[in-house]
């Protein structure tokens, strides 16, 4: 009988114990295996069972802001020249938000594909069909890019992260904006390629930044084009009108020919010669990686170079 005893001694707390330790996975149960749930520009919600290791980025933007998380991508978009990222450089090409290549987006087998609202939003069914997500972001303004940190940075486990940056960013601004000239300085923004200029207006990237440097659009009522409603066709006489003393250029490549396409467009003008930009000389060609396309992170470098530029030409 005592025997009987000791042994229950001995066994129950054992029993106890497997019973409390089977009761607390039970109550407190096992770690979600659910990453993140998120809402991306084109208003889809997108969910991730893991932190995505494979990325592929469509746009220097999205590819800036990886980088600046201290992550990187398996695919970039293709660069005519020098590449926006030097740590991608090894990454393959796959195109752009404008032309992607599916067979090497399938080929890398990535988890996620950073592309373009709306431009992408079409080819969101065959890149799914390789097994990725998709996460559509845009920027067509300083406001945008934060929120392309914070999205990003909820899809990568790096939320820490994008709130400092985008504190850095805010930061930034407010500096800027407690600097602003008291007159501001009238300023065409054109956009372009040889053959084809457009004025880029303020709900575009590029307006937006001119803007909140402290510079004046000019062409800020002019109507949106339908197809690129962030831009607006150029009208010389309008131009002429408003007497612009900066003009400012950009283009994803060809500055200089950019640049003669738009000067033979507008001296078909007779007033051409008297605007105060033509007078001066004061035509600046923008730094593509700041302007031709969405600078990510970098965008507070934007602001930087075209408050340089206002406080230069006082």
């Amino acid at each position: 009988m005592k025997r009987k005893m000791l042994l229950s001694t001995i066994i129950l707390p054992f029993l106890l114990m497997g019973c409390a330790q089977s009761q607390s996975k039970e109550d407190y149960g096992t770690p979600s295996s659910t990453a993140a749930s998120v809402t991306d520009f084109a208003d889809r919600t997108v969910t991730f069972e893991h932190v995505p290791e494979r990325i592929v980025a469509l746009s220097n933007g999205d590819m800036d802001i990886v980088y600046a998380f201290g992550d990187e991508v398996v695919g970039r978009p293709n660069s005519n020249g020098a590449i926006a990222i030097k740590e991608a450089e090894n990454a393959e090409e796959v195109g752009s938000t404008h032309s992607i290549d599916i067979e090497k987006i399938t080929a890398l087998q990535p988890d996620v594909v950073l592309g373009g609202y709306p431009m992408n939003l079409k080819d969101v069914p065959a890149i799914e069909g390789t097994g990725a997500k998709v996460i559509l972001t845009g920027a067509n303004s300083v406001d945008d890019i934060k929120k392309q940190v914070g999205l990003l940075g909820e899809v990568l486990g790096k939320e820490d992260k994008s709130k400092e940056i985008i504190a850095d960013i805010d930061h930034k601004v407010e500096e800027i904006q407690s600097e602003l000239p008291e007159e501001k300085p009238r300023v065409l923004l054109v956009y372009g390629a040889p053959g084809t200029n457009m004025a880029a207006l303020p709900n575009s990237l590029s307006g937006n930044l001119l803007e909140m440097a402290g510079g004046e659009n000019i062409a800020s009522d002019y109507p949106g084009l339908d197809s690129y409603p962030q831009y607006a066709q150029l009208n010389t006489e309008r131009i002429i009108e408003s007497n612009p003393e900066i003009i400012l250029l950009m283009s994803h490549g060809n500055p200089e020919e950019v640049k003669d396409s738009f000067m033979n467009e507008m001296k078909k003008n007779a007033g051409w010669k008297d605007l105060d930009a033509v007078k001066n000389d004061r035509f600046i060609i923008l730094p593509s990686e700041l302007f031709g396309t969405n600078p990510g992170t970098q965008v507070t470098e934007s602001l930087e170079f075209l408050q340089k530029t206002f406080k230069e030409m006082k």
